[in-house]
């Protein structure tokens, strides 16, 4: 067992068995079964490339034979940084079939957090783009180099004279069997914590599949689904809600593309009958806005999944009279509970809710602040467990006692409602995080990075409301000398944080406002904020 990993205890996990949740195989084993079942039929295609499932797993299964000659074995962990592109999909399964490590990290991250990943996963090897839309990936592989002394790889998909190119790895001879379990832990996702860098998730390939399975049953995710990917790929909502894993269950099709830029994505809609698509907020209202002038069919499109972030009422009204498919709401976490709203929900439903469990498995619980559960539809904070749900972050037990009730229910850190049908209305956050567009940042993070600065006296990070991406970042600073506001973001910039974590607005206050206890009123500073924005 992968040391780090808070196993199921043993009477739940029997029970889930029992209960056919968890069949017992694995996500490299997945595409093994497509390839049999549907070798012809093309599994993913991306800017003019395309690859059956038989092609598919021959390309993952040469990759996982030149990662073996490397030394990548079971349990390894990588780093992977990778973009919207058919190279992802062949490296992530290459590693599943090795019962390797995943460890998703997203292109916007920069030094700081893949020289954390690498150290505190203790990685074996990074992958990577040599560049790509203006930023050096290599630079940053040389600079992980030097601080991570347990990574003995770094694999580049592009040309590198400096590291080993991806290109030169698959292999004709055949790789050599592993055996990956369901029980096994199959990658490390981010999460989209509170306090400093993310911490990593541990998911099984049980717990996964049956994500997977429940989540293309409740979607309508068939053999003849063609869905297209334009958010990052290696967000938890992308990969599996349903996302490309749950296409890859079915049989499906998955396109795609590295940017949801409307000039880019209605013709290909348009081109490749596109079915389905999982988008944020954001790029909702972006859509929405270009569909009044362009002029491509986009008649194929059958479902628009929306998750991330909350999505506004008078937004969601209008996405299915102007693009004439069913909007279907999902709220959920990389740490497992998925909410859906179902497909033959009623209009009033869909708008102004965000779904009901995918599991008749799961249990939530919504408490007070002494934990005690409240009425219906009473708001209160989301506590859950079930078949998917972790049992603990990796290597975290300090903040899994805290983040875990006794009776191993996970404390979302959400605030919410719920109906007398099970369905989930968000009302809020308590976690001390902004959502940036569906990037979840921790306030403590960038104020530990502020606070590094010498004009910085003391920083208060808190969500601004924003029509556009519904939340972002706020710093209010406190100076014990003269700076301005371009030189604490080129700070920011040079100590390798992540340009989505990077304050949107810095305010400059005399003293903080205070709580009855004394601690700083962050409530205080997005009332203030609130008040000057407008929004």
């Amino acid at each position: 067992m992968l040391e780090g990993f808070t196993p199921w205890p043993e009477e739940r996990a029997a029970f889930y068995r029992q209960q056919g949740c968890w069949e017992g195989y694995s996500l490299g084993e997945m595409l093994r079964k497509q390839a049999v079942k549907r070798p012809h039929t093309i599994a993913v295609t991306a800017y003019g490339q395309s690859y059956t499932y038989e092609q598919l797993l021959a390309r993952s299964e040469k990759l996982a034979a030149g990662f073996q000659q490397l030394g990548i074995e079971k349990e390894d962990r990588v780093v992977v940084q990778l973009p919207n592109t058919m190279v992802y999909v062949e490296t992530v399964f290459a590693l599943f079939l090795l019962g390797a490590l995943p460890v998703f990290a997203l292109l916007s991250h920069r030094y700081n957090e893949i020289s954390y990943f690498c150290q505190f996963a203790e990685a074996k090897a990074y992958i990577a783009s040599t560049t790509y839309q203006g930023f050096d990936y290599e630079q940053l592989a040389k600079q992980v180099q030097q601080v991570a002394p347990t990574v003995e790889h770094i694999m580049l998909a592009g040309d590198t004279d400096e590291f080993t190119s991806l290109n030169t790895l698959y292999r004709e001879e055949a790789m050599q069997a592993v055996e990956v379990t369901g029980s096994d832990v199959a990658f490390l996702q981010l999460s989209g914590g509170t306090t400093g860098l993310s911490k990593l998730i541990p998911r099984t390939h049980d717990e996964y599949i049956y994500t997977l399975k429940r989540s293309v049953e409740i979607c309508d995710v068939t053999a003849d689904t063609r869905f297209l990917v334009v958010l990052p790929v290696a967000h938890n909502y992308p990969m599996s809600s349903p996302g490309i894993l749950g296409v890859f269950y079915a049989g499906g099709t998955v396109v795609m593309c590295d940017t949801p830029s409307a000039d880019e994505v209605f013709p290909l809609i348009e081109q490749q009958k596109i079915t389905m698509v999982a988008l944020v907020p954001p790029v909702v209202i972006q859509w929405l806005y270009a569909a009044k002038y362009r002029q491509e069919n986009l008649s194929s499109l059958e479902v628009m999944l929306v998750g991330g972030a909350k999505l506004s009422v008078e937004v969601a009204k209008e996405v299915m009279p102007t693009f004439g498919c069913t909007l279907q709401q999902v709220f959920g976490m990389a740490e497992g509970l998925v909410n859906y709203t179902r497909l033959d929900d009623s209009e009033e439903r869909i708008i102004h809710t965000q779904g009901k469990p995918l599991s008749t498995l799961d249990e939530v619980k919504v408490v007070d602040e002494d934990d005690q559960e409240v009425p219906v539809n009473t708001e209160g904070f989301l506590l859950t467990r079930g078949p998917y749900t972790i049992q603990g972050y990796y290597k975290a037990p300090e903040h899994n006692q805290k983040s875990f009730t006794s009776d191993g229910f996970y404390r979302t850190g959400d605030l919410v409602r719920v109906d007398e049908a099970g369905y989930i209305t968000v009302t809020g956050r308590d976690k001390d995080q902004v959502n940036r567009g569906g990037e979840k940042i921790a306030a403590e993070e960038v104020e530990n990075h502020l606070l590094a600065h010498e004009a910085v006296f003391d920083v208060a990070v808190v969500a601004m409301p924003d029509r556009f991406l519904g939340e972002k970042i706020c710093a209010f600073i406190i100076k014990n000398k003269e700076v301005d506001k371009k030189e604490l973001l080129q700070f920011l910039e040079a100590r390798g944080l992540a340009t989505y974590k990077i304050p949107d607005r810095i305010e400059w206050l005399d003293a903080f406002p205070e709580t009855a206890l004394g601690k700083v009123s962050k409530k205080e500073l997005r009332l203030l904020i609130e008040e000057k924005v407008g929004v």
